[in-house]
């Protein structure tokens, strides 16, 4: 086993330029999206018609940039519904002295809530109107805005421990994901090296000597999960104590990080079982690999992804699973106990997926 696993250890150490590679890619990728897709508020324009259009605006531009985490902003109608169509926006807002209407391209749950706001303000301001009646209308808000200020009975929201509710975090769920994401390539092309000994001949002659098949696969194996688990340990760490992202406590957070290491070896030496060859495996897995974190919903807030075919192919993968507990840990403070149903099953998918690609692989070589 230690041979294999030095020979390994001597080609990455000559090249480690595809490892330093991937850590680079993890670090900029969340920093880039993780930041600027969703650290920054939503904007959506609005615009009116008519020959009061710029009062209407500035009356209720005012209104729904009051007490929000949305931007609106006033817009011509053209520009407005332009950039909707392209995509350049989600939504833009038609607004009129007492109504408006939604002006979207696509049915994305942020829509849903940006429409809940808009429709919340606007019913607001009606019951003013009907409350005040021939009265001032802005000395009523005075009044009202004051009064709450204090008012006699509020609602609070409160974790089950009683503490704050945590908001979820995308910045941590990306970096979580492409960390995960990025470690799963190389894994995969560190177990390649099984076929590619295969094919060139260096596996037979290894065997007619005295390291035993036993060896030869624990060797590969060994070092691709060392390999894995030290990327995602080194960018978790670059993350926590450098760039001082809160990741949750790291012991738990990398024994999640190690179980997912194993599952995705495990899943790799499948792949390896199935392609028998270098080629044919580098093929498949670049192809299956960028899926799983789409169909797992890791580039998007939980309950996005609500497809019942995706969640069950979900389900066969390790990378869903991994990111949700390390969520849990990082956001709501799970401990050892909250995590064990997560990491059973990734240490079953290992199981099977293990001796699934290494019986395939065993009989492709006879």
């Amino acid at each position: 086993m230690y041979p294999v696993f030095y020979a390994q250890f001597l080609k990455d150490k000559r090249k480690p330029l595809l490892i330093l590679l991937f850590i680079g890619l993890s670090i900029v990728a969340t920093l880039i999206f993780g930041n600027s897709a969703w650290g920054s508020k939503t904007s959506v324009s609005i615009f009116a018609s008519g020959p009061n259009a710029g009062e209407i605006e500035q009356k209720w531009v005012t209104l729904l940039n009051k007490n929000t985490d949305t931007k609106y902003e006033i817009s011509d109608e053209a520009t407005a519904r332009e950039q909707v169509r392209e995509g350049k926006r989600d939504a833009a807002i038609h607004v009129m002295e007492e109504d408006y209407r939604v002006i979207t391209a696509s049915d994305m749950p942020n829509i849903h809530l940006i429409e809940q706001e808009v429709h919340k303000v606007f019913t607001e301001e009606a019951q003013l109107k009907a409350l005040a009646g021939t009265e001032e209308k802005a000395e009523l808000r005075e009044s009202v805005d004051r009064f709450m200020e204090n008012p006699p009975m509020a609602v609070g929201i409160k974790s089950l421990d009683g503490g704050e509710l945590s908001s979820h975090d995308m910045g941590t769920q990306l970096l979580f994901g492409f960390t995960l994401f990025l470690a799963m390539f190389t894994i995969g092309f560190k177990v390649n090296g099984i076929n590619a000994d295969k094919v060139s001949g260096v596996w037979n002659r290894l065997n007619l000597s005295s390291v035993s098949k036993i060896n030869l696969y624990t060797g590969h194996l060994l070092y691709s999960f060392i390999i894995g688990f030290f990327q995602m340990t080194v960018v978790f760490l670059l993350f926590d104590y450098v760039m001082n992202f809160e990741i949750g406590p790291l012991p738990i957070i990398l024994v999640i990080a190690a179980v997912f290491t194993l599952s995705s070896v495990s899943l790799a030496m499948l792949l390896a079982g199935v392609a028998k060859t270098p080629e044919k495996f580098n093929m498949v897995y670049t192809s299956v690999i960028p899926i799983i974190p789409i169909i797992s919903g890791v580039y998007v807030p939980p309950g996005v992804m609500d497809n019942p075919v995706f969640t069950f192919a979900a389900g066969w993968f390790p990378m869903g699973y991994a990111v949700e507990s390390m969520m849990d840990v990082a956001l709501f403070g799970a401990g050892w106990n909250d995590i064990l149903l997560p990491i059973s099953i990734m240490l079953l998918i290992a199981v099977l997926y293990m001796g699934l690609g290494i019986n395939l692989g065993e009989r492709g070589g006879r």
